[in-house]
């Protein structure tokens, strides 16, 4: 079967190839990758803690995650995200993507407690998370993570 090297198929089939009719389409894509391993992704992940309503102490899961919970301490919810703490807030919040106890009890941002890790890479990130949920836990307060 024949091929036809005529029509927009054919132009752009040209326009690849170089003086020596090499293509050159695979050096474009080579360049691209190591412009990509010269300049790594940011770090731009967050580890955020929001205050829950005392209400949340009448949910018998809860309750039961937080046997150590030491009467007055705040209730939190600990969580990680790649967008910034507030905006992820008012997802939670809207119920896009969100915790059903901080949708449903959610009061607001407590940076006190977490900005003084941010932004960090994602592994330091979810590790961050883990870590501070256990540290917020043994200080004695009633903590949720998803």
């Amino acid at each position: 079967m024949a091929t036809d090297n005529g029509g927009a198929a054919g132009k752009r089939a040209r326009a690849k190839k170089g003086a020596d009719g090499a293509a050159a389409a695979s050096t474009a894509g080579r360049s691209r990758k190591r412009s990509t391993e010269r300049f790594p992704r940011k770090q731009h992940y967050h580890v955020y803690v929001i205050e829950l309503s005392d209400e949340v102490w009448d949910i018998a899961r809860f309750r039961k995650a937080n046997p150590d919970y030491a009467l007055g301490k705040p209730f939190v919810y600990v969580g990680m995200t790649g967008l910034d703490p507030d905006l992820r807030f008012d997802k939670h919040k809207a119920g896009i993507q969100s915790n059903s106890y901080v949708r449903r009890f959610g009061l607001r941002l407590l940076p006190g407690l977490y900005t003084m890790y941010n932004p960090m890479p994602y592994d330091g990130a979810r590790d961050m998370e883990v870590e501070l949920g256990i540290a917020l836990r043994e200080a004695g307060y009633g903590v949720w993570q998803a």
